[in-house]
């Protein structure tokens, strides 16, 4: 269970609408290892088992950008947990072992046959993250690459190859506000060695990790199924940190999104958060709120909210 005190937070506000609330990286790492590691990678090797097209996806031009993420990731991964992590260089070839689970790989770093599968595909079985690749060509940005076993109700097979105002178009206001343009341009000016972070947030019915679009008959049920009695316990609070990096090699973005889940019970616990958030969703549109998936049960949530602010 996600601790309270290292959560994610991602409001600044008692209002909330779509906004590029991005701000630079403090610290310039693309990864994060929390006490849910051996966890979460468990289930993310179990899904990239069972379900492979859904969970990984790539263009064939992508593996040099590919390439370039492992090492970007492995430098982070040691850089910054030494003691979990290391590699070793010898005669061009790289050893990285993972200490927390005892693995060890050797590879040529842009030599696709000393590796059983994508780079992409194999460094994104040692972290946490999903990690999409979006790549520029003729002055747009697509997604062209992406290992995803964590989606906030959206499909890597259905947009892998879309591009970055494709992607959004379903987000209400997000065409009609100028939002996908001012983003776009701001995407487009990141430089390598500027790295930013923004939150993303949502509202679950569960604490179930993996809520693809093709597994919505297994979950989305689920939101008709809150009530009074279990809604502390059974809905999450769902926060994706959002890491952007430019690579300067293939010029190509990257995105890692390390999902955080926390009960509304343990939310509520901090009332200055619950203060906000129940601020936020009053008076949030049906809209956004349609879009979040959180309509049919956004009142009991409110609703317990008040009791909270109210200490009943």
């Amino acid at each position: 269970m996600m601790k309270v005190d290292s959560f994610p937070y991602p409001f600044k506000g008692d209002v909330y609408r779509y906004s590029n609330n991005s701000v630079p990286l403090e610290e310039p790492f693309c990864i994060e290892i929390t006490s849910s590691y051996q966890e979460v990678i468990k289930l993310k090797r179990k899904l990239l088992s069972h379900h492979p097209d859904r969970c990984f996806q790539s263009r064939p031009y992508s593996l040099k950008a590919q390439w370039e993420i492992t090492e970007l990731v492995i430098q982070h991964l040691t850089q910054r947990y030494p003691q979990l992590f290391s590699f070793e260089v010898h005669d061009g070839e790289w050893t990285f072992h993972n200490h927390i689970l005892k693995e060890q790989t050797s590879f040529i770093p842009g030599d696709q046959s000393t590796l059983s599968m994508e780079p992409l595909d194999f460094i994104g079985r040692h972290v946490q993250e999903d990690l999409i690749l979006m790549m520029e060509r003729d002055g747009d940005l697509f997604l062209d690459a992406g290992q995803l076993c964590f989606p906030a109700n959206w499909s890597l097979t259905f947009n892998t190859g879309m591009s970055f105002k494709e992607i959004h178009g379903p987000i209400p206001g997000f065409k009609e506000d100028g939002m996908d343009q001012r983003i776009f341009t701001f995407l487009m000016r990141m430089e390598a060695g500027d790295p930013w972070v923004r939150r993303n947030w949502s509202l679950m019915a569960g604490n179930r990790l993996d809520t693809s679009l093709e597994t919505y008959d297994e979950w989305g049920e689920g939101r008709s199924s809150v009530t009074r009695e279990n809604v502390g316990e059974y809905v999450h609070l769902r926060v994706e940190v959002q890491k952007l990096f430019r690579l300067p090699g293939s010029n190509g973005l990257l995105f890692t999104i390390h999902t955080h889940l926390l009960s509304l019970e343990e939310f509520a616990g901090n009332h200055e958060w619950a203060d906000q958030f129940y601020q936020i969703l009053l008076e949030l549109p049906d809209l956004i709120a349609d879009y979040k998936g959180i309509s049919l049960f956004r009142e009991v949530v409110i609703e317990y909210l008040k009791e909270k602010r109210m200490g009943i």
